[in-house]
């Protein structure tokens, strides 16, 4: 049987919009985003989620994500990961080593919604057809999709996935 691996996808926290001098690429997070990481944080350690690698896009918001989220594991900056398409980061993500069963990627929308909307099989009957629903409405800043598939990574393509999570940033809020 071949084996389980997951991918997390999440979107970048709430990003500051308060100096219009900044470049895009150098925009810091909000409070409500550096709020919103520390949630995530806290959920990602209660969840026992533990990616083996984390590739994060370059832009500062994202990277300010990953060090509040503070996940396990590897992890790699990349600025081919700010301004990709969902098209280049699937290919990117085919070319994760198969000694890989969890990684997660910190980066942008529209790509990471377009992208998990991509892989994911709809009415599987494994997951939350609401959460597949709301995903394809919106993925807010700060929310943390998870998908799983069996195979390697280089199988990893369109309707390859199913939606086993999709966790925003208000719920947590709410606990």
């Amino acid at each position: 049987m071949p084996p389980t691996r997951v991918l997390y996808l999440l979107r970048h926290a709430k990003s500051n919009w308060d100096a219009p001098e900044l470049e895009d690429h150098e925009r810091p997070l909000a409070p409500r985003g550096r709020r919103a990481a520390g949630a995530l944080a806290e959920h990602i350690r209660s969840a026992g989620i533990e990616p083996e690698l984390v590739l994060c896009s370059s832009a500062r918001r994202a990277r300010e994500t990953l060090e509040g989220v503070d996940p396990s594991g590897e992890r790699m900056i990349e600025d081919e990961l700010y301004g990709a398409a969902a098209g280049p980061l699937l290919e990117r993500l085919q070319q994760l080593p198969d000694s890989l069963h969890a990684a997660m990627v910190i980066g942008h929308n529209p790509t990471l919604q377009v992208l998990a909307l991509r892989l994911t099989f709809p009415g599987d009957g494994a997951g939350d057809d609401s959460d597949l629903a709301e995903l394809q409405q919106k993925f807010p800043t700060g929310a943390l999709v998870t998908l799983k598939f069996e195979g390697s990574w280089s199988d990893l393509g369109p309707g390859r996935t199913r939606l086993a999570g999709f966790v925003r940033p208000r719920e947590l809020e709410r606990r």
